[in-house]
């Protein structure tokens, strides 16, 4: 006897998650509920914004090694830092449940990674 895969969500293996929300080839399964995949509609929003600056660093030593290279050091103010701050915003509803995700970004490859995902996902909710 087998309790493997009868139907109950909690049974399949999970094929992508984005956020907290989990899909599996039948279901989605989120905190506000599980519902099935076919007919669910995903939306994903960039709510993140990455910002370049003048490194702390490379001032320093620029400022440094200005009296000991001259000018060679000046090209020590060509480094940035680049921060990320934001999230990625995933929305999906289907079977009378909508559920958002708020996917926190800490690079500029976040928002293609969950497009990735969610793009994943949409295709399931079309096969399934």
């Amino acid at each position: 006897m087998t309790y493997l895969n009868q139907g109950l969500p909690g049974h399949e293996p999970p094929l992508v998650v984005i956020g907290d929300i989990t899909c599996t080839q039948t279901h989605v399964i989120t905190p506000s509920g599980t519902f099935p995949i076919v007919g669910s509609q995903w939306a994903v929003t960039d709510m993140s914004v990455t910002t370049e600056r003048m490194s702390q660093v490379g001032l320093v030593l620029a400022l440094v090694g200005f009296f000991l290279v001259c000018f060679l050091s000046l090209l020590f103010l060509l480094m940035k830092d680049r921060q990320t701050t934001g999230y990625v915003q995933v929305t999906v509803w289907g079977g009378g449940i909508t559920h958002v995700a708020n996917i926190p970004a800490f690079s500029p490859v976040t928002m293609p990674d969950i497009s990735n995902r969610v793009a994943y996902a949409r295709s399931l909710a079309g096969l399934a």
